[in-house]
């Protein structure tokens, strides 16, 4: 390529990378990282073909400038825990709303199929949930008590119990991007077609307004993990499907960065879930009203950090 040719190709983008040097408000260690990158390359290129040109030196003063100004912003990011839960993670998933719609729309769907096979045939339930866990829910409504389940185990050895499950179903659905996206569809639908199985098994017995409401003291938060798992999971695994003007080994190594990103946001959500199953949710004669604030808190906080936050911040940006 004339170097003409690769000043045109490329000068729009090496003054966007000045921009965002000069505009300390949006410094990011991994947007300098991946800038650095790209720029090295650049740099390499004209190293090979332009040795001694203006263009070598000018691409040479930009890398050096990245390159100290990653390092400036290592030593100067004393509240990186701080800004990571509060700027970071935020405009990570405001760039990430169509992947959490796609994975709410795929998840919600398989609940809707997971309903319909139960209705249209009768062992459809044992064959998803199992019949230890069929056989023991019925022998507690037959008891009197639907939901006995929850008050069996000692609450400390639930929490762990629950958590480590929920962060397995968690990572499941974000590694299964490695076999793209397709891979990540295939475990939305096997978690919705459970719960679907699960709603309809109660509602056979008249007890699907009982069920939900307890069970959705802990499962409001367990199912919205799910769906930004099955979310990280679609980034990593668009992230080889469709590289885009990147190499296909940046765009998936730069997916995978983002999605694990994305699962670290789960985190305190785990925690929180793992704790409401195993201390609040046994509790299943607790008045309406407490369940209900419970339930919606919990739908309020994901609907706030995860959508309303990002959305905001993108704005203003």
């Amino acid at each position: 390529m004339r170097e003409v040719a690769f000043l045109r190709k490329n000068a729009d983008k090496w003054k966007e990378f000045e921009s965002l040097l000069k505009d300390k408000s949006q410094d990011d260690p991994d947007k300098l990282a991946d800038l650095y990158i790209e720029l090295s390359a650049d740099l390499a290129y004209a190293q090979a073909n332009y040795p001694g040109s203006k263009t070598e030196e000018y691409l040479n003063q930009l890398s050096v400038a990245v390159h100290d100004e990653i390092y400036r912003s290592k030593k100067e990011e004393t509240n990186r825990l701080i800004t990571f839960w509060t700027r970071e993670l935020p405009e990570l998933f405001a760039t990430k709303q169509k992947e959490l719609l796609y994975s709410f729309i795929v998840f919600t769907v398989a609940i809707g199929i997971g309903v319909l096979s139960s209705m249209n045939d009768p062992s459809f339930v044992r064959y998803i949930m199992g019949d230890a866990y069929v056989n023991m829910t019925i022998s507690n409504i037959d008891r009197g008590d639907p939901l006995a389940v929850y008050k069996e185990a000692e609450e400390m050895n639930m929490f762990f119990a629950i958590t480590v499950n929920n962060v397995r179903v968690s990572f499941y659905a974000f590694a299964s991007g490695l076999l793209t996206s397709l891979g990540v569809g295939m475990v939305l639908l096997n978690n919705g077609v459970m719960v679907g199985a699960f709603i309809h098994f109660f509602a056979k017995y008249g007890l699907v307004a009982e069920a939900l409401r307890v069970i959705f003291i802990h499962g409001t938060l367990e199912l919205s993990a799910i769906v930004i798992a099955g979310a990280a999971g679609f980034v990593v695994g668009n992230g080889f499907l469709f590289p885009g003007t990147r190499s296909r080994k940046y765009s998936f190594i730069k997916a995978g960065r983002e999605g694990l990103k994305m699962i670290i946001s789960l985190v305190p959500v785990f925690v929180a879930a793992g704790l409401l199953e195993s201390f609040v949710t046994r509790y299943t004669e607790m008045p309406i009203w407490l369940s209900l604030f419970i339930i919606l808190s919990s739908l309020a906080f994901i609907l706030w950090y995860f959508v309303y936050l990002p959305i905001t911040l993108k704005k203003k940006q």
